[in-house]
């Protein structure tokens, strides 16, 4: 109801695929939205923010036995098991996907790598905040 009648389409376009493309373009996605939406309010075309949370995306995986947060290319394309994770600031999850790429993981593993996600999530959201703030 905040936004009135508009609609808003946010498409992203990656032009090379690399580790974490997807997750860069949810969070940045989030963030052109969030200054876009402040540009309405500011324009007064709406009277409150319609977003709710923050969403951001993040990538992690089991590279040499070890849990790693936000995966490059080298540590991806050797990753025993791969996982991506989008979800609020204040935690709730949007979407996980996990994976085995060479080898099943125990739910002791998926924990860990969900727990590190989310706090690099966190992390991400507190940026986006300050980028549209500053923005």
């Amino acid at each position: 109801k905040a936004l009135g009648p508009r609609t808003l389409w946010v498409d992203c376009d990656v032009l090379q695929a690399d580790g974490g493309t997807r997750c860069a373009s949810v969070t940045g996605a989030w963030t052109a939205l969030a200054l876009a939406l402040r540009r309405l309010r500011q324009r007064g075309s709406l009277v409150r923010d319609p977003l709710q949370d923050a969403v951001a995306a993040v990538s992690a995986g089991i590279v040499d036995g070890r849990a790693v947060l936000d995966l490059a290319y080298d540590e991806d394309s050797r990753a025993e098991v791969d996982l991506n994770l989008v979800a609020t600031g204040s935690g709730r999850l949007v979407e996980v996907q996990a994976t085995g790429e060479r080898a099943t993981f125990s739910t002791g593993e998926l924990e860990a790598m969900n727990g590190m996600a989310l706090r690099g999530i966190a992390r991400l959201c507190e940026l986006q905040r300050a980028a549209v703030a500053a923005g």
